[in-house]
This record gives C-alpha cells, sequence and structure tokens, in this order.
C-alpha cells in the first residue's frame, strides 16, 4: 500500500509497461462508461492448464458478473463472494471500498497468508481487464490535460498505443497536477506483480524462461501474481551469466535489457520488487522501520545493514543480485542515477555512440569518469559524490558485485580467501595473496581485475570506502591522525608515517600495505600526487586522461618518469633545462611516494618487477620490515643488472634524503630529534600550505649519530645515548655508504678532484676508490686528505663499517672471530694474522689496517682509551703542533714507546704500547716514522731483506747490524730507539726472542716480562760461567750488549733519569751499583777522618 502513502514514486517507471486502459474504479473521476471488459477474459499462452479450467471458468464468471451494466459505477471487488472471507481475514475494512487498496493488500500479504484460488484468478483477470481497456489512455487524456498541453513531447505523441503514458511518466518532474500525479503513480503496483502484465517483456524473454526454467511457478502452484519470482530467477541468471567464463545458457541482448528495465523501473519503491519485497520485509522491519518508501531508500537502508548479524541469508541474497544488477546498470539505483543526472550530461558521461551499452551503463564506467572529472578540479555535485561514496564503498565490501572478480579470481578465492566475503575480508585477502604475502601469487588476469576493481572503488579519495582498512586502522587514525579532517586523502600518508612505530597496530599495517601495493602500482590511485603532478605528467611523461590508458604509457610507468625528471636531469656536460624539470609542488610528493616505498619493497612495482628472482636467491628469509632492501643492498654486486641499477639508484637516493632511508629513521627516531636536530615528521604532510624544507641528507645524520656512539665509547659513558637498535641499523648505513663514495656526498664533493687525478680508472663498486683514496693518501688535497681520515677514524672504531675489510676477510672472520664482539674484529684478526690458517688476501689487509693505526693514536681506540692520560702528560708539544684531522705521522705513538723504554706509562697505556712494539718489530711498515726516516736506508742496506716481506722482523735486525753504515741521522736516531725499547722487554726484539726462547724456559721461567726483567735474567745468565746459553742465545746477546754500548756513546743520557734508566737496564748493573756503593762508603770514611783531624774548639768558645 506503499502506492497511496507515497505518491512521489520514481519518474521513469512505466516507461516501458503498456497501459491502456484504465477505468472509473480508480477513484479518481467518473468516466462515460463502465470500466468493464467486452468480453470475458481470454487466457494467454502462460496461463494455467486444463486441469484448472474450472477454476479459470469461475473466476471468468465472477469477472463477467462484474462487468454487468447494474453494477458498472459501484462494482467492488470486496463484494465478490470469492475474495469476501480472504479479504475480512486479511485487509482493514476501511480499504474495502477501493478496489486499487484490496488489490495491494492482497497482493502485499504475509508469505504464509495463503488466499483462495478463485480469489487469485478474480484478481488476476481484473488486473488484466484493467491494464487492456482502450479506455485507458482517454482517461489520461482528460485527467492529466492541462499537463499534457504544456509538455510539447507528450502532446505530440501518437494516440492509442500506450505512448502518451510513457512520456507522462519520463516527465513526472514537471507534473503538477495532484490527480495526474495520482493517476501515473497508482498503476505501477498492479503492473509490476505480474511480469506478464508488463508490456513486451513477456515477448522478448518468453524464450529464455523456458530455457532457464524460471516459469515453473505458474498458476495452480503458488499465487497467480506473485510472478515477481520469475524477473528474480531472470535477475539471477543475467548475473550468474556474468561470472562465467562459458555462457552455457546465454540470456538473449533484448531479454537482458527488459531485464534491467525492469529492474530499473522498479528501483524507486522496494515494493516493486516483488521477491526483494517478499524476502526482506522483516528485514525492513528490523533494520529500516523508519526509513520511508521511495527515492530508493529503503534499499540504501538494507544496504548499509546487509553484513549484519541479525539480516537474515535470504535477504541479503536478494540485496546482493540488486547491487550485482547495479554494477552492471546504475540506472537499477534510482538514487545514483538521480543525483548525478545533471553531472554526467555535464561531463559527457551519457550515452556515446561508439560505445556498447553494456560497458557504457556500467557502474564502473560511471565512477571512472565522475572520478576522472573530481580529480581533474571539475565541478562536481556533493550529493552526487555522496552517492558515488556509497556505491564505491560498496564495491569494496563485497567482492561479489564486481563479475570480474568472481570470473578471473575464482581459483585463488577457493584456495586461499574461502568464507571471508563479508565487509571487504575476500577482497583484502586476494590483495594479500596479490602482494606476494603468500607462497602463492594471484593470475595475472586476476591481478588485473583487482587494480581495475581498486581505480573504480578509488579507496585512496577517501579511506572510509576500505571497511576493512577502516575497522582495523580506527584506533592508529583517532590517535595519530586526528588533526586530519576525516575522509581526507592525507590520511592514508599520515597512516603509512606512522608504519612500523609503536603506534601502528598489526592488523592496520597489513590491510594498509595490502591497500597501499595496489596504490603504487597506479599514480592516479594517489589523489594528492595525482593532483600536483598531472600537468607535470602531461607535459613530460605524455599521459592522458584520469580514467584513460596509453601501452606506450602504462600507469605503473608515469611514476618512474616522474621520478627520472625529478633527480636524474643534471647529466654530466649538459645543463637542465627548465622545460624538463618538475614543479616544485609535484617534486614534493614524489620526494613523498619515495619515502613510503622505502619501507617495503613490494611497495615499489619496479624494484619488485626488476628483482623478483634475486629476491628470492638471495632474501627468501628477510621478511621483516626493510630487510629485503637492505638485502639487496648487500647484495649489490651480485645481482643482475637490472635489478642492480635500481637498487643502486634507490642507494644513491637514500644518501640525498635521509627520510628516503626510512629504517634509519624509525630506529633512530628519538636520536636524531634530541641531539642531531632532525625532524623526522614530514612538513607536507599535515601542513600542506608551508613551504617544504630542503631533504636533510642522510650522510650528515649518519655522521652525527657515529660521533654520538664515538664519544660515548671513548668516554666509557654509563648508558649509551644511542639505543642498541639505532646502533644496528646505523652500522647498516655507514657499511652501505662506505661502499660507494657516491653515497657520501661530504666525502665524494671534495675529493672529486682526486679521484680523477690518482684514481681514474678505479670503479666505485665494493670501496675500491675509497680504498685507492687512502693508499694515496700523502698526495690528497688538503680537504679530501681530512675527510679521509675521518672516515678512517670511524672505521676503526667500529671495523664494522670498514667495507673492504669485511669484504676480504668475510670467512677469516667466521673461522678466527665468531664469538668476538663486532667493535673487535680488527683485533680478533690480528692476533691470528700469523696464524696458518690465515687467508693471504686477508692478511695483506690486516696488514694494511695496522699501517694505518699506527701513524695516528686517534685511529687506534685501545691505545686512545688506555692511555688519555699518559698522552697529554708525555706528548703535549706534540699535540699543541697536531692538526685535528690529518695524521701525526707516529710521533705520539713513538713518544709513548720512548716512555714504556723509560718505564714511566701507566699500566694499561704500557699493555697497548708493548702490543705495537711487538707489532712493529715483527714489520717495519708498522713503523711509520722509522719507515719515513729510513726509507732510502733499507733500500740501500736491507733490499733482501725488505723484498722478501715475511714479517719476521728481519729489515730491522739488518738495520741494527748496519748501525755503522747507516748515513742518515734520522734514521740512526730511530734505529738506536729500537735498541733502547728493545732493552726494556725481549718480546720488542723478535729475532733475539726467537733465538733465546729456550733459554727464557729453562732460566728465566719465573720471572715475569716487562720492565727489562727477562732481559736481565738472561744477561745475568751470560755473566754466569755455571749456565750454558744456548749458542745462538749467547751470540745474540753479546752482539745486543755491543750495540748498547755503541748507544750509549751515541745518544748519551740526557738528564739524571735516563742516566738511572741505562743504570738499571745496564748488563753490569750489579757491579755498577757495587761500585757506586763502595765510593759513598769511602766518602763516608774520609769525611769521619778528616773532622777528627781538625782543630778542635774548646768548650768556652762554644759556651759564649
Amino acid at each position: 500500500m506503499a502506492a497511496y502513502r507515497h505518491p512521489a514514486l520514481l519518474p521513469l517507471l512505466l516507461s516501458c509497461v503498456c497501459l491502456c486502459g484504465f477505468g472509473s474504479v480508480l477513484g479518481l473521476k467518473d468516466a462515460s462508461g463502465p470500466a468493464e471488459p467486452p468480453n470475458p477474459p481470454v487466457l494467454r499462452a502462460v496461463d494455467p492448464p486444463a486441469k484448472n479450467a474450472p477454476a479459470a471458468a469461475a473466476a471468468a464468471a465472477a469477472a463477467a458478473g462484474a462487468s454487468q451494466p447494474r453494477r458498472a459505477t459501484s462494482w467492488k471487488l470486496s463484494e465478490e463472494a470469492a475474495c469476501r472471507e480472504d479479504l475480512s481475514r486479511l485487509c482493514p475494512k476501511h480499504t474495502w471500498t477501493n478496489n486499487l487498496a484490496v488489490l495491494e493488500c492482497l497482493q502485499d500479504r504475509r508469505e504464509e497468508s495463503d488466499i483462495a484460488p478463485d480469489c487469485n484468478h478474480l484478481l488476476w483477470n481484473y488486473k488484466l481487464n484493467l491494464t487492456t481497456d482502450p479506455k485507458f489512455e482517454s482517461v489520461a487524456m482528460e485527467v492529466c490535460k492541462s499537463t499534457i498541453n504544456e509538455i510539447k513531447e507528450c502532446n505530440e505523441e501518437e494516440r492509442g498505443r500506450g505512448y502518451l503514458v510513457s512520456c507522462l511518466v519520463d516527465h513526472r518532474a514537471n507534473v503538477s497536477e495532484y490527480q495526474c500525479n495520482q493517476y501515473i503513480t497508482k498503476m505501477t503496483s498492479i503492473v509490476f506483480s505480474d511480469y506478464r502484465l508488463i508490456c513486451g517483456f513477456m515477448d522478448k524473454c518468453k524464450d529464455d524462461i523456458n530455457s532457464l526454467r524460471c516459469g515453473s511457478i505458474n498458476v495452480g502452484h503458488k499465487d497467480v501474481h506473485s510472478q515477481g519470482e520469475v524477473i528474480a530467477c531472470l535477475e539471477k541468471a543475467l548475473v550468474w551469466e556474468a561470472e562465467q567464463q562459458d555462457h552455457v545458457h546465454p540470456i538473449k541482448e533484448e531479454c537482458q535489457r527488459a531485464i534491467l528495465r525492469v529492474a530499473e523501473l522498479s528501483s524507486d519503491d522496494f515494493h516493486l520488487d516483488r521477491h526483494l519485497y517478499f524476502s526482506c520485509r522483516a528485514d525492513r522491519e528490523r533494520f529500516c522501520r523508519n526509513t520511508q518508501a521511495g527515492e530508493g531508500k529503503v534499499y540504501k537502508c538494507l544496504f548499509n545493514h546487509k553484513f549484519e548479524e541479525a539480516m537474515s541469508e535470504k535477504c541479503r541474497d536478494a540485496l546482493t543480485t540488486r547491487q550485482k544488477l547495479i554494477s552492471q546498470d546504475y540506472k537499477v539505483s534510482y538514487s545514483l542515477a538521480k543525483a548525478c543526472k545533471v553531472d554526467l550530461r555535464k561531463q559527457r558521461c551519457s550515452l556515446d555512440a561508439n560505445l556498447p551499452r553494456a560497458r557504457e551503463a556500467r557502474l564502473s564506467y560511471l565512477l571512472l569518469c565522475l572520478e576522472a572529472a573530481v580529480h581533474r578540479g571539475r565541478p562536481v555535485s556533493g550529493e552526487c559524490q555522496g552517492e558515488m561514496l556509497d556505491y564505491r564503498r560498496m564495491l569494496m565490501e563485497d567482492f561479489s558485485l564486481s563479475p570480474e572478480i568472481v570470473l578471473h579470481c575464482r581459483t585463488e578465492i577457493e584456495a586461499h580467501c574461502s568464507g571471508l566475503h563479508r565487509k571487504g575480508r575476500t577482497l583484502h585477502c586476494l590483495m594479500r595473496v596479490g602482494r606476494g604475502d603468500r607462497s602463492t601469487t594471484v593470475d595475472s588476469i586476476c591481478q588485473s581485475a583487482l587494480q581495475t576493481l581498486i581505480q573504480s572503488a578509488d579507496p585512496g579519495a577517501d579511506y572510509r570506502i576500505d571497511r576493512a582498512l577502516n575497522e582495523a586502522c580506527e584506533s592508529v587514525i583517532q590517535t595519530s591522525c586526528k588533526h586530519i579532517r576525516t575522509g581526507d586523502p592525507m590520511i592514508l600518508s599520515c597512516l603509512m608515517e606512522h608504519l612500523y612505530t609503536e603506534k601502528m597496530v598489526e592488523d592496520c599495517e597489513h590491510r594498509l600495505l595490502e591497500l597501499q601495493y595496489f596504490i603504487s602500482r597506479d599514480w592516479k590511485l594517489d589523489p594528492i600526487l595525482y593532483k600536483k603532478c598531472q600537468g607535470d605528467a602531461a607535459r613530460l611523461c605524455h599521459t592522458h586522461g584520469w580514467n584513460e590508458t596509453s601501452e606506450l604509457m602504462p600507469p605503473g610507468a608515469v611514476f618512474s618518469c616522474l621520478y627520472r625528471h625529478a633527480y636524474r636531469t643534471e647529466e654530466q656536460g649538459r645543463r637542465v633545462n627548465s622545460a624538463e624539470q618538475l614543479s616544485r609542488d609535484c617534486k614534493v610528493e614524489v620526494q613523498r611516494i619515495l619515502r613510503q616505498r622505502a619501507l617495503d619493497v613490494k611497495l615499489d612495482p619496479e624494484l619488485q618487477r626488476r628483482c623478483m628472482t634475486d629476491l628470492g636467491k638471495w632474501c627468501s628469509e628477510k621478511t621483516d620490515a626493510g630487510q629485503e632492501l637492505e638485502c639487496l643492498q648487500d647484495h649489490l654486486e651480485d645481482l643482475v643488472s637490472a635489478c642492480r641499477e635500481v637498487v643502486g639508484n634507490l642507494t644513491e637516493l637514500e644518501s640525498e634524503d635521509i627520510q628516503i632511508d626510512a629504517l634509519l629513521i624509525r630506529a633512530c627516531e628519538p636520536v636524531t630529534q634530541a641531539y642531531c636536530h632532525v625532524s623526522t615528521v614530514l612538513p607536507f604532510v599535515f601542513h600542506r600550505e608551508e613551504v617544504p624544507r630542503p631533504p636533510c641528507r642522510r650522510v650528515d645524520v649518519v655522521l652525527c649519530l657515529s660521533t654520538t656512539v664515538k664519544n660515548d665509547t671513548l668516554q666509557d659513558a654509563r648508558e649509551q645515548r644511542v639505543s642498541l637498535k639505532c646502533r644496528k641499523q646505523l652500522r647498516v648505513e655507514e657499511l652501505e655508504m662506505s661502499e660507494d663514495i657516491r653515497l657520501e656526498p661530504e666525502l665524494y664533493d671534495p675529493c672529486k678532484s682526486d679521484i680523477s687525478r690518482l684514481c681514474p680508472n678505479v670503479a666505485f663498486g665494493n670501496a675500491q676508490m675509497i680504498e685507492c683514496l687512502k693508499e694515496q693518501k700523502k698526495q690528497l688535497s688538503q680537504r679530501c686528505h681530512q675527510r679521509i681520515f675521518r672516515l678512517q677514524e670511524v672505521e676503526m672504531t667500529d671495523p664494522e663499517l670498514d667495507y673492504q675489510l669485511m669484504r676480504v676477510c668475510k670467512q677469516m672472520i667466521k673461522r678466527f672471530c665468531t664469538d668476538a664482539d663486532a667493535r673487535n674484529v680488527l683485533q680478533c684478526l690480528k692476533q691470528n694474522k700469523n696464524s696458518e690458517l690465515m687467508d693471504p688476501k686477508c692478511k695483506q689487509m690486516i696488514t694494511k689496517r695496522q699501517i694505518t693505526q699506527n701513524t695516528d693514536y686517534r685511529l687506534n681506540p685501545l691505545l686512545r682509551k688506555a692511555c688519555r692520560a699518559d698522552i697529554p702528560k708525555f706528548c703535549q708539544p706534540i699535540l699543541n703542533k697536531a692538526s685535528e684531522d690529518s695524521e701525526l705521522e707516529g710521533q705520539v705513538i713513538a713518544c709513548l714507546k720512548l716512555k714504556y723504554a723509560d718505564q714511566k706509562l701507566s699500566s694499561d697505556c704500557e699493555d697497548q704500547i708493548r702490543v705495537i712494539l711487538q707489532e712493529s718489530a715483527l714489520d717495519y711498515r708498522l713503523d711509520p716514522q722509522l719507515q719515513m726516516h729510513c726509507t732510502d736506508e733499507i733500500s740501500r742496506l736491507c733490499a733482501e731483506e725488505a723484498a722478501a716481506q715475511e714479517q719476521t722482523g728481519q729489515v730491522e735486525e739488518c738495520l741494527k747490524v748496519n748501525l755503522l753504515k747507516i748515513k742518515l741521522e734520522a734514521c740512526k736516531k730511530e734505529v738506536l730507539n729500537m735498541l733502547k725499547e728493545s732493552k726494556a722487554d725481549i718480546f720488542v726484539d723478535p729475532v733475539l726472542h726467537t733465538a733465546c726462547a729456550l733459554d727464557l724456559k729453562h732460566h728465566c721461567a719465573a720471572i715475569m716480562p716487562g720492565r727489562g726483567r727477562q732481559m736481565s735474567c738472561l744477561m745475568e745468565a751470560l755473566q754466569d760461567k755455571r749456565v750454558r746459553l744456548q749458542p745462538e742465545c749467547k751470540k745474540r746477546l753479546q752482539d745486543r750488549i755491543d750495540m748498547w754500548s755503541y748507544a750509549a756513546k751515541m745518544a748519551p743520557a740526557e738528564g739524571f733519569s735516563d742516566l738511572a734508566v741505562q743504570v738499571m737496564t745496564s748488563p753490569s748493573k750489579n757491579y755498577i751499583l757495587l761500585m757506586i756503593a763502595l765510593s759513598v762508603c769511602i766518602l763516608f770514611l774520609v769525611g769521619l777522618l778528616c773532622g777528627r783531624i781538625t782543630k778542635r774548639v774548646t768548650r768556652e768558645l762554644k759556651d759564649r
């Protein structure tokens, strides 16, 4: 009875309905003659079979009786005996006087309430006769006379063919007469109760009804005017056909159009969709009791509650069928067609003669066309955008509304996503499979269908469209993005900025990455990027409209084009043309996208495509956030060329903008803000009107963090300011930067000229260029030399950052240093350098690092820490002359060596100097002062020993033996210093120690090493005639004594302290001390004797 309560029904409702007559029984106005059928009705081909003939005859008789002149003006359905009982049982008494009200009451009865067969047939014949009365159009002309005259199109329609009523319905909005409006409205409930009353429907769909067996509900089986089930059957067949690869029972095109037209005509009032009305009556009362019927409001209300637990399955199925019809033809939605009618015409989304009707009418086509207008900044009414939002959300909630998804993703759904059909879960499950989070991936056709659906729904423009994402991320949005307006596209950017942070929840993280995977593959799906860059993309990348594609520039390639123009226009020897550059706003958005993509390899389509094989080969176990990119960077030289190129480009970009290095920012966020003054919040994310700040370079942040870690280490801070997580990530960053000098602008820029001059043929990768500069350090320019020194200082503090050392000695580290701390790797390698298992290349690299360390105490963290009090105490003059960023060429270490020989160092510093002395005694190259001053003498006197490079101290021994032949005073002084040092500790003299090893074991085992104690023990043994030393040891000892004697003559004691040290370390120490004691005693006795001999003073003189 909604037709009475709601006169404003669908303006298109009867445009294809063949209504040819109407009588005064409507109660609108008395006609000149009775509204009676001229003859008893003749049943059509689809009428009941012969066994029901008696009942049909009775009904015909009743109808014929109703047509007698005596009841022409006052005949009522309620007076007929066939329906009196049902009428009194089912219909309110106030409706009995109106035939149409009785008809609607009996049609809309509850499903379980049956009416008598005779009454069924009486109603059917009445409706049939009513709709075929030739006087019907004349009534329309009388009731709507003034309206017809006002509407030119209707006035010109041919009379007698039913077109007049269709025209009036099409211009319903212009009908102002109340009675005319009622006249058009009240016939709808009659026609839609039975498909056989709809003009042309039976003719167009008869064959399909029979082939699909949709005509089983005929007279005698069920209510004769409940033929809505037949239309429902055809509708289900229509949507099922769209989801099938092979059309077993294809529906004829004219029947398809008829089905969609019927659905369109019933889109105003849900009462007119008889199948849905009966299926959802209880649910309408439960969820939409206060929703007024008409204008599709009840449909929309039921759609919104479709996935509620209390919704019946029967109603949910009927609603899904209705939604699928809307997907095929947007006009099946009354509210959408009405709200967007004007906008469709303005944006030229209406019928196109060059497009097939099926495609042009699809919901996805409408959405794409209007979304393109919105993205271009063209005006689209708020009402239309609201309707679009509802239907985009509908597409995201239920995958089955997209026939392409059902058709092409059926295998993936059955294998991975069964039972997850509600609230968008199936769609997100498919996204997860398509993203590659599971062992299998989706078919390319399914992937394409998913991408198309995402573009149609456009969830990037409003996160609320994706219900699964909205529910999962609600808490994160409320806490971290609450300052952004609800529905703003920046919500997604805000969520991405908080990815992998403590504020992010796991479910939101998964839903967000699943959606971003598809958004990242079409630049148009990021509305902010599209808005800022559409002009640049059209100018530089030759793109088309938002909803258009090009084989030459597919959606995934557009961002690559923008990226190239943002970062790759500055070619060597070529001046950048301003016309080839991106606008400032577009470049900011490109940077934002790059920063988001750095969080996950799968968000970078080009990287994932080119590196798919390498990811599986090298990084299959790296599944945590950011580990895949780190893994690819670690294996850069092992990657295929295409993958190596894109990974190298991304790594270089990270060096230019710290925000792109998302893992470092996430790990070190508090420290960078506190100590490095770097904000991890992107200014354009939340304050888009502000002028964007220039990006902070990665090298600046890494240097800041490295300095903080180094200072805390050297100062023995109780608690490190840089967290363990940040320190780990910092090492990775520093190692990456050390691999290619171009990734460190602070180092690369000052050294460009040196590179071209000293290392023109050296490759940049594998830290080869940096190693070349280190080897040519003395020839570098001042600025480059300073930067190299700083780099070496950092590498010595943490050897893991020394790319060449870690690469060359990788296997040796695994063999000897698996349990060593990362910062002690070099120390561990030095201890095992002379092992027989040591790799020669690694041994050579260790020697290089030892040479570097001994050039400056600042490059030896252990020495610097152990001698922090001794250095300023004994070597301050050297420090005063030192430059901050250049080596001291071993001067401080040489100073400490002398103090070691004088036994003046603290115990910790003495231990470290002893190690250095032992190492340099075996290899003269580890003594910078000796090498610097004695290079020529070594070439002249010890060329053979130096060429052998046996690192057994033979060169030092050669210099000692040839001390008298050395001409250069500076070299002679260094050799004398070596002799002095060896006197303090036998371990410093490897040749002597090797010769006397057995004697030390036999005669001096109880003597502690150091401070010359074991050397003194051997000297006493040499003088003791009872002790027999090994001939080689005896010979070497005698040679040393001669050398020390010569050294004492050549370098006499400079003070009392030096004299004391020489006495205490002399082989004749006991003899000298005895003679000194004897001299003192003699002086004492002489004093006593001399005192007695002198004149005594009398007591009287004393007492004066």
